[in-house]
């Protein structure tokens, strides 16, 4: 399906409400982005070429990655909370020839235009930049009919830059329209049951993988989207309400979030439009997902995949109860668990995750190394991800490969102690890591933020005692800090800030 078919059969219906009430229908999305497209193929963009965008969630945004969508372009979104420097950074590697960027990051915007002579066309939005021209002015005079031909684009999405410089990740351009299905579309529509009259919340920021292609694929799918600006979690059940929200898609620091809402502010709002919530991008908590399913009944649903899209996995409700702790099974092809000499390993034991997919299309920008680098043989790849597979092949990942605690020469896994730590009732978020050691090497430190804020001695002896009663003593925090966790709005934890805190010998 193209938007030409859906502002066809409904135009006036929302494609696009933001929280505040602004709408974008069909229809006019249709015109818009036909009318940007025309502007691109004006000023001399082909297929392949590369844009950049940067800017907040707002309505822009998708006249924007619709009309690169459609015009066979990359569009590479750049996260918004960067410092001018990174900014620019993606802005130059990803060869954008085009900006597009938000008045209100004009400090971002400006830098970047002034330190990348690539940029040959520079458009703003929601008010002006020196040296922009204002988008809706550049396409205004356009021409809303389409292309005859209208090739499918593709986002260029850059890693979060947790663990080094981000790098781009780069997908062979699909051959054909962009009115065929891509992607995400088809296991929207057969697993979780989007149809044209869902309505679909999207409560995180669009720079971000999985916010912007799954708003794309609702759309694509004749669905509205609601857009929230930031996630809160009174906003986001009001608009649940509001709206009859029947899917949206989260992260577990929103559920934890959700959970801490006192009773009767929970019980306020009435949720039972919702078919469909599916979480993924971070590990969740078991704890945090029993409590979600008790409190919404089995519409929870998870999937484990990445930006580079060669390997899914997917579990419903049902599945998860009975199998806690996996992230289901694959979707598109084998996995192998493999140890560090490259030899596979049978089920049950902890390895690399790969998975197994003889259509890879993929290759990190201007970094052929790192795409050799989670390379096995010509088809398999790994995310980075230690896991196991079950005897039924359902997989549970243990832990990222390069956050891993070697204490005394013996692997120790932050999440089986993060989850341990997460029963405590004074425990709202935590993060395991390993603290230099003269004698081990590294020895486990967690640290803690705690609901009420509390953080005195006797609460670190208290969660240490929690542990000791639970796991293996070589398994238990030396050491117990409190303090608030470095995490992105999407909820991923930048360990890195926390490993770079505690590499001095404690």
């Amino acid at each position: 399906m193209k938007l030409i078919d859906h502002a066809n059969r409904f135009s006036t219906k929302p494609a696009l409400v933001t929280e505040c009430g602004q709408t974008l229908t069909f229809s006019e999305l249709e015109r818009q982005s036909a009318q940007l497209a025309n502007l691109f193929n004006d000023i001399g963009l082909r297929r392949g070429d590369t844009i950049a965008i940067l800017m907040t969630n707002r309505v822009e945004y998708f006249l924007t990655v619709w009309a690169a969508q459609r015009s066979g372009l990359y569009f590479t979104p750049v996260n918004c909370h960067l410092s001018s420097q990174e900014a620019s950074y993606i802005i130059e590697d990803c060869g954008a020839s085009v900006l597009i960027a938000d008045a209100t990051l004009e400090p971002l915007a400006s830098y970047a235009l002034k330190n990348n002579l690539g940029v040959t066309h520079h458009f703003s939005v929601a008010g002006g930049i020196d040296d922009f021209k204002p988008l809706v002015d550049a396409f205004q005079g356009y021409a809303t009919v389409p292309q005859d031909y209208e090739p499918a684009g593709s986002m260029m999405l850059y890693s979060s830059g947790t663990t080094g410089v981000p790098k781009g990740i780069r997908r062979a351009l699909p051959e054909h329209d962009y009115g065929a299905p891509v992607r995400i579309e088809p296991m929207m529509e057969e697993m979780w049951g989007f149809k044209p009259d869902s309505c679909y919340l999207s409560p995180a920021p669009l720079y971000h993988a999985a916010p912007l292609a799954w708003c794309m694929g609702a759309q694509k799918l004749g669905c509205t989207v609601i857009m929230m600006q930031k996630f809160d979690p009174d906003r986001f059940l009001a608009l649940i309400e509001q709206y009859e929200v029947t899917h949206t898609q989260c992260v577990p620091t929103m559920f934890s979030r959700l959970l801490y809402l006192p009773e009767e502010r929970k019980a306020r709002y009435r949720l039972s439009s919702l078919q469909a919530v599916i979480h993924a991008a971070a590990p969740c908590p078991m704890p945090v997902k029993e409590q979600m399913i008790d409190w919404w009944g089995p519409i929870i649903y998870e999937f484990y995949s990445g930006s580079e899209w060669f390997g899914t996995t997917a579990i419903n409700s049902q599945e998860w109860l009975a199998h806690k702790g996996s992230v289901g099974k694959s979707l598109q092809g084998g996995i192998h668990i493999v140890d560090e000499d490259g030899s596979e390993l049978p089920s049950g034991e902890v390895g690399l995750v790969y998975f197994e997919n003889p259509q890879l299309n993929f290759q990190y920008h201007n970094d052929p190394q790192k795409t050799e680098s989670v390379m096995l043989g010509e088809n398999w790849a790994t995310y980075g991800d230690l896991g196991y597979i079950d005897d039924e092949n359902y997989l549970y990942l243990v832990d990222r490969r390069t956050d891993l605690i070697i204490s005394g020469g013996v692997n120790i896994y932050p999440s089986e102690i993060e989850n341990t730590l997460l029963e405590h009732d004074a425990v709202m978020d935590v993060a395991v890591v390993g603290g230099a050691d003269p004698e081990w090497g590294e020895q486990v430190v967690a640290v803690v933020e705690t609901h009420d804020g509390a953080s005195d001695d006797a609460l670190a002896l208290s969660l240490m005692e929690h542990c000791r009663q639970r796991i293996a003593p070589y398994k238990c925090p030396r050491a117990v800090d409190f303090r608030k966790l470095p995490r992105t709005e999407t909820g991923k934890l930048q360990r890195r800030v926390l490993k770079a805190a505690y590499a001095k010998t404690r």
